[in-house]
């Protein structure tokens, strides 16, 4: 398949990878007025946030990536889109802490087809020379998202902000909150016209008609087989991500608690953050991984991992202590940058790792792993540190500063005790497929 629609391709995931940050992060912009219409705190919020998305995300997963090993991804991410683009905007409708928490339910359900979908589409189309550098770009679609939730949310908060409620032809009554919902969930469902229009599903590489069908029972044994290597990546992986979602979810409200941003300020500075340097840290990696590979440095990937959870360990810490709000921001960019590492790359990691038909379920069970341990109990981390350790709102930095202390050198140990058992599967994954 011609490499430049091969591309096209990855840019049309990326629009896709963009629309499911949109929808999953603009939460974190609206901590503020959810919180003050159903009247919850910190540690209920992050539930909302979190848990609520990442429990069925999760749950979701396995089915969905068995289809994604053995039907048609393309048509599997089309209809994904749809969902989680329509139950974004039933958002809007929720009336009560409960409806809003099943229609975050129904996000998290649309947006499990397209993590192990994506990724297996993407290493079908590309040899790994230059799978990194294009597991990358897909993943920008994650900083763009996030960013733009924040900005664009903080566009939307800017101009309701005066009004209590706006009265919408059909929908009735709505707050600045709930409209913003709308606002971001329906454009999705154009990009599902568009993935279903206009991407083809590519050969399987290195499948054959004898591995057509492989039981979760044997992926799973597959797997425990190999603790080590997959053990050591997951769990490792996800510990990390624990401090990147929360960071994520929180940042502006940092800025806000802090330093008194106004909630369209906090959008515009973090979403601007997110855009910038997390694009940057996330292209850069695929980059440096990329140039390793070709050396002849098999577990290039890990190690760019390990690399960004040194680097963000310190800057993250660094949040905790900051009394003016521009060094804070320098500091913010430095943490965000070094999160972005594991983007692309993570994931690319187990893709390497796994035999072509076992990709997709093996994708998925990462996915659960990594959201419930890093979206369902990141953002409510730092939520009960502040509200149970320091007890009141400002300390949402001290919050920071403590989770990634304890949590970054943990998940860097157990990642670099699996480097030797990673390099083992890489190296017969290889010869297997040459």
């Amino acid at each position: 398949m011609r490499t430049s629609y091969a591309w096209y391709v990855v840019f049309v995931l990326l629009i896709a990878q963009m629309f499911s940050f949109l929808d999953r992060m603009i939460m974190g912009l609206l901590v503020g007025p959810i919180r003050q219409t159903f009247e919850i705190s910190d540690t209920q919020f992050s539930l909302l946030a979190g848990l609520a998305f990442s429990l069925f995300y999760a749950a979701m997963g396995l089915p969905l990536a068995r289809i994604a090993d053995h039907g048609n991804r393309r048509n599997l991410i089309a209809v994904g889109i749809a969902v989680w683009s329509f139950m974004t905007a039933m958002c809007g409708l929720a009336k009560g802490y409960w409806s809003l928490f099943a229609a975050r339910v129904g996000v998290g359900v649309g947006e499990a087809t397209l993590g192990p979908a994506a990724y297996s589409m993407i290493t079908d189309y590309f040899p790994k020379q230059v799978l990194a550098r294009a597991l990358s770009i897909y993943m920008v679609g994650v900083t763009l998202g996030s960013g733009l939730a924040y900005m664009l949310g903080g566009a939307v908060v800017s101009y309701v902000d005066h009004m209590e409620q706006l009265a919408v032809p059909i929908l009735g009554d709505l707050e600045g909150w709930q409209l913003t919902f709308f606002i971001v969930g329906l454009p999705g469902l154009l990009v599902s016209l568009l993935v279903a229009a206009t991407v083809r599903e590519p050969e399987r590489a290195g499948a054959s008609i004898s591995d057509a069908y492989i039981p979760l029972g044997d992926v799973v044994r597959y797997i425990l087989e190999r603790k080590r290597a997959y053990g050591g990546h997951i769990l490792g992986v996800s510990i990390f991500i624990m401090i990147v979602y929360a960071l994520n979810l929180w940042g502006p409200t940092y800025f806000i608690r802090t330093f008194e941003y106004s909630r369209p300020e906090a959008g515009w500075v973090f979403g601007l953050i997110m855009i910038l340097a997390g694009t940057a840290g996330l292209l850069l990696a695929g980059a440096v991984a990329d140039r390793l590979m070709s050396r002849g440095i098999q577990d290039a990937y890990p190690k760019v991992i390990l690399f960004s959870m040194i680097g963000m360990t310190p800057c993250a810490v660094a949040l905790g202590f900051m009394n003016n709000d521009i060094v804070a921001i320098v500091f913010m960019c430095l943490a965000i940058f070094f999160s972005a590492f594991q983007g692309g790359i993570s994931g690319g990691t187990l893709q390497l790792m796994t035999p072509n038909r076992m990709r997709g379920q093996v994708m998925a069970l990462y996915l659960l792993v990594a959201n419930l341990i890093g979206l369902g109990l990141g953002p409510t981390v730092i939520a009960i540190t502040t509200d149970f350790v320091f007890g009141y709102d400002a300390a949402i930095g001290k919050s920071i500063a403590l989770s990634a202390g304890i949590l970054c050198p943990i998940a860097g140990v157990i990642l670099f005790r699996s480097l030797p058992s990673i390099n083992v599967l890489l190296a017969e994954q290889q010869a297997t497929e040459n």
